[in-house]
């Protein structure tokens, strides 16, 4: 970066207030209210907007995730916002206990096309702002602190004069107004601009005004928000006339952060977009707010149950991607890849399902992810630096095989050869196949051509079974006989002799991986050779019989080759 941090050292921020600030002590109970901004700043952050039926099926999934605030757009701004906002209205798309919510600038002609847009809607927040900001005053309206106010009270006046009519017609309808840039206007001066706004709006406790503070340009460390958000309130006359909204943006990639230590500071109601979606780098992302809210046991009021539904609502209206890392929705959100962040994972997850009931508390996963519609993707993805567990949950969560732990060490070295050899992470189906390469289709040096089991039950209950069978290895054929007391005990007893029997079983289990009269049954065979080496193999079958033959002769085959 060289020197390029000289070029911003004289800039200033505006500085930490309140010496005896309350809110680092204080704690987020409950949610705030949330207001979608996605139709109208998430929008117009689009190289490519959304068309009118892109927007009204986007407004369909709001709504169906629980949004009882959405702002539809800045009908004075374009055709195509004006257009969606009489769509929604005339088509009568709006359920009755959601509001709607337009925003306008400060302007009369711009004021009043707004409220020709929103003509015959039942409940609608009328939203206008202007900028408050010394910067904007100096740079771009070349007017002083009195002209600043003065726009705010005209527009006021206005919208209070046409806001009337509107009630007056029966429309339930709220008034909500922004300082553009509050976190770069000086704390007085933003606290002078909203107490004339809402005095000539007529607030009171009954029709309170939203006083929306935005972050517009995210220039400082989230705290210093939440001391310009807490210092409002503090000075703010008549406090109780007012409803405090914030609008962070995500310039320093910290928008969420932000928007939860201004919930700490006394905020009371949130506008985002799903994902954070937004000009430049977006705004606070609601999808990361929400569950962030839930994982610490408070109910977010919204419902993100099928996530990845939402996710898809999202990506087809606005062609934008969500990052694989996004919290949460993001393909990785909870993936591990670490070895030992598996291995806790994978025991985590087991000591959930052995104590129902319990508070969520697994290693590495703040959330459980079915609860937001993930338990059909991958918690654990498999790369070279995989460990001996991870190979093994894959096996069981996408195929229902449940490998023995002693097992789980060499098939994860297998893995993790593959994966070192492939040099790119293995799927849970080539993880599948390798297992099926390695354990289950082996047909040399040996196979068991054909075979039967003969059992009898003598006078004192005692079980005595006879196997007969058939072993090829190679071009030559030879047959075998042996007795025990079950199936397994009289093969290894027929096998006696030959050089099949160099092995001492050390270990057997078996269950179903399906279910219903014809479930396959798996056994896993652990066997001790002459020389010492500890080898496994896998038998799969409908017969519970045939299963643990075949991983006998799986586990031979291996240690033979």
């Amino acid at each position: 970066m060289g020197s390029m941090y000289k070029k911003y050292a004289s800039k200033t921020f505006i500085p930490e207030r309140g010496e005896a600030r309350r809110w680092p002590s204080n704690k987020i109970k409950k949610a705030p209210v949330w207001c979608s901004v996605d139709l109208r700043d998430g929008n117009q952050s689009l190289s490519v907007p959304m068309d009118t039926e892109d927007k009204l099926r986007y407004f369909k999934t709001l709504v169906n995730v629980g949004f009882k605030e959405i702002e539809v757009g800045y009908p004075s701004s374009s055709t195509a916002d004006f257009d969606t906002v009489r769509a929604l209205i005339e088509k009568d798309l709006i359920p009755d206990d959601v509001t709607i919510q337009v925003l306008v600038q400060c302007r009369e002609s711009l004021i009043r096309r707004t409220f020709e847009a929103v003509e015959g809607a039942k409940r609608v927040i009328f939203h206008f702002y202007s900028n408050t900001s010394f910067l904007h005053r100096r740079a771009v309206f070349a007017t002083d602190e009195e002209g600043v106010v003065k726009t705010a009270r005209d527009a006021a006046a206005l919208v209070r004069k046409l806001g009337d009519e509107c009630r007056k017609k029966g429309m339930d309808l709220r008034y909500e107004y922004s300082p553009e840039s509050f976190s770069a206007t000086d704390g007085d001066f933003a606290v002078t601009v909203c107490r004339t706004v809402m005095e000539t709006l007529g607030a009171s406790e009954e029709d309170k005004v939203i006083i929306n503070l935005p972050d517009t340009v995210e220039k400082a460390t989230p705290n210093v928000f939440a001391d310009e958000v807490e210092y409002f309130i503090d000075n703010l006359p008549d406090r109780e006339k007012a409803i405090i909204s914030v609008h962070p943006h995500n310039d320093r990639g910290t928008g969420v952060a932000a928007a939860e230590l201004a919930l700490l500071a006394g905020a009371e109601r949130v506008e985002g977009t799903l994902f954070g979606n937004g000009e430049r780098a977006g705004n606070a992302d609601i999808v990361t707010l929400a569950l962030n809210m839930e994982s610490k046991g408070i109910n977010s009021g919204l419902d993100f149950s099928n996530l990845p539904q939402v996710r898809r609502a999202y990506e087809s209206c606005t062609h934008m991607t969500v990052p694989p890392r996004q919290p949460y929705s993001g393909d990785l959100a909870f993936t591990a890849f670490a070895g030992s962040h598996q291995d806790a994972i994978n025991k985590g997850i087991h000591r959930m399902r052995d104590m129902p009931g319990e508070s969520w508390e697994v290693p590495y996963l703040p959330i459980d992810p079915s609860d937001i519609g993930r338990e059909f993707e991958p918690i654990i993805r498999i790369n070279s630096q995989s460990g001996k567990g991870g190979a093994a949950f894959v096996m069981e969560e996408e195929y229902g095989y449940k490998l023995p732990k002693a097992m789980h060490a060499e098939f994860g070295e297998l893995v993790q050869a593959a994966s070192e050899k492939a040099g790119a992470e293995l799927s849970a189906k080539e993880i599948f196949d390798l297992f099926n390469r390695e354990y289950v289709n082996l047909t040399a040096p040996y196979s068991l051509v054909r075979h039967s089991f003969t059992e009898t039950i003598d006078g004192e209950g005692h079980s005595h079974v006879r196997f007969d069978g058939t072993v090829l290895n190679g071009e030559r054929q030879f047959t075998v006989t042996g007795e025990g007391n079950g199936p397994i005990d009289a093969f290894f007893n027929a096998i006696h002799g030959r050089r099949l029997d160099r092995f001492t079983f050390v270990d057997y289990s078996e269950h179903a991986v399906s279910q219903g009269s014809d479930s396959t049954g798996v056994a896993y065979i652990h066997l001790r050779a002459q020389d010492g080496t500890e080898v496994f193999g896998v038998g799969v079958s409908h017969n519970i019989n045939l299963a643990p033959l075949r991983g006998i002769m799986s586990a031979i085959n291996r240690y033979e080759r």
